[in-house]
């Protein structure tokens, strides 16, 4: 990860330092052309800056910014949100991404513990817990053991977690991986893992259904796209109000809208793990990047995860995000 940052930093620095030196033969053309001296130690200098720039914002974030923390608060008015659940309080995360954690595993615990300090009613995780395989879920299970709402912490797969991107992985040993992932959530983190399912939850005569389904892209777009949601099948035997979590955002407008779904959950863009003036290159390739979004009666909540694939984040801290049901009249 460290190379990777360094040949990024070494790559982008070589972009900035061009873009002056061009302007320069522009101007210097044009100089010629018109018979004027142009100095060139003020394009050396605009080149040197913004080198330097780019050094400081890769270290910030490769030091503090993947470490930041931030709780997103969002209300969620619909007229089908069922007068016991009226004001429920869930809590969204996603992309952990555990062995990014390596490094500062003491930051895992204080996502733990800001969670369980938040006391919700429920938290929501919509996949990628680790990068690569199973086995590197294994030093945190203790810490995520510890997170804990009222009913319950449910879960999906994401992309990530089907060992995808081991490339010297027979299709064999990648299930294997898969089998020991939905082992260790279930069984050693007792979150309820949803394959294509779906649980209730039941407050006197109302039913929240929480559905969840394997990871589905809807676009082609990253390497090796997965589709193994089957959305009807998880559905069967819903009721109430439905919650779906769902890894790929593009899920969403590819297959869930026009259904009874009134809020999606999902994560997997990390808003580009950089964000600047709100804006992310993640926008380029999913429409519906970070953030909430509505179409209809029906609204997507994108999460930008919480670990890294690449060890920065600038602009797009960790993200914690509540989100409170509210009956609208």
């Amino acid at each position: 990860m460290v190379l990777f940052l360094i040949l990024s930093a070494v790559f982008l620095c070589l972009v900035l330092a061009l873009v002056p030196n061009l302007v320069f033969a522009i101007v210097w053309v044009v100089g010629k052309i018109a018979h004027v001296a142009v100095p060139y130690r003020w394009f050396g200098y605009s080149a040197l800056a913004l080198v330097v720039l780019c050094l400081l914002l890769l270290a910030y974030g490769y030091f503090v910014g993947r470490y930041r923390q931030v709780v997103k608060e969002v209300i969620f008015e619909h007229h089908d949100v069922p007068a016991s659940f009226d004001g429920y309080r869930l809590v969204h995360i996603s992309d952990l991404h555990v062995s990014s954690f390596k490094q500062n595993p003491a930051n895992l615990q204080r996502v733990v513990d800001k969670i369980n300090t938040l006391q919700p009613d429920m938290v929501c995780f919509t996949g990628d817990m680790v990068s690569f395989t199973a086995d590197e879920l294994y030093p945190y299970v203790n810490v995520l053991q510890s997170l804990k709402a009222k009913d319950g912490v449910f879960s999906v797969l994401g992309n990530h977690d089907y060992a995808t991107y081991v490339r010297d992985f027979t299709d064999a040993q990648k299930q294997q991986s898969v089998n020991r992932l939905i082992g260790l959530e279930r069984d050693s983190l007792g979150w309820q893992l949803l394959l294509n399912e779906s649980a209730q939850i039941v407050r006197g005569n109302d039913t929240l259904s929480v559905i969840g389904c394997e990871n589905h892209s809807c676009s082609g777009n990253g390497i090796s796209p997965i589709k193994r949601g089957r959305l009807d099948e998880a559905m069967a035997g819903t009721s109430g109000f439905r919650i779906l979590l769902t890894h790929d955002p593009t899920h969403w407008r590819g297959e869930v809208l026009g259904k009874d779904i009134p809020l999606t959950l999902s994560g997997h863009t990390h808003a580009a793990q950089f964000r600047i003036f709100g804006w992310t290159p993640a926008r380029w390739i999913y429409p519906e990047s970070d953030g909430l979004y509505t179409q209809g009666d029906q609204s997507l909540y994108v999460n930008t995860g919480l670990g890294c694939t690449v060890p920065f984040r600038i602009g797009a801290p960790q993200e914690i995000t509540v989100i409170t049901l509210k009956h609208k009249e």
